[in-house]
């Protein structure tokens, strides 16, 4: 049986507006979003920081996190930043150098 992981993240602009997200692959997810390749709220607002994300091998568990932090206000999803990241530092900074990555390549 095939082993899943999926993240549930927040991504924040240097003005602090934030996505939250899940992906079941958070290195590639980043990746798009530091490099602008996701049309829509994160690319216009410049969302390239990962300041928050959780983990989980159940995708049901995931979506249901997912859903709660969206529902969360501002000041909640603040609070729950700064449990593990007080100064909102890019938590993916040293990943990878940006357009370095290559994302696995679409089998036909």
């Amino acid at each position: 049986m095939t082993e899943h992981n999926y993240s549930v993240y927040m991504v924040a602009s240097k003005s602090r507006a934030l996505y939250v997200g899940m992906t079941n692959n958070l290195h590639r997810r980043v990746f798009e979003h530091k490099n602008d390749l996701i049309e829509g709220f994160t690319r216009q607002s410049k969302c390239h920081r990962l300041v928050y994300y959780e983990s989980f091998d159940d995708v049901n568990k995931a979506i249901d996190r997912e859903k709660q932090l969206k529902r969360w206000n501002r000041t909640k999803k603040e609070w729950l930043i700064a449990q593990r990241n007080q100064t909102w530092e890019d938590i993916a900074a040293q990943w990878y150098l940006r357009r370095q990555f290559e994302p696995e390549k679409k089998r036909a």
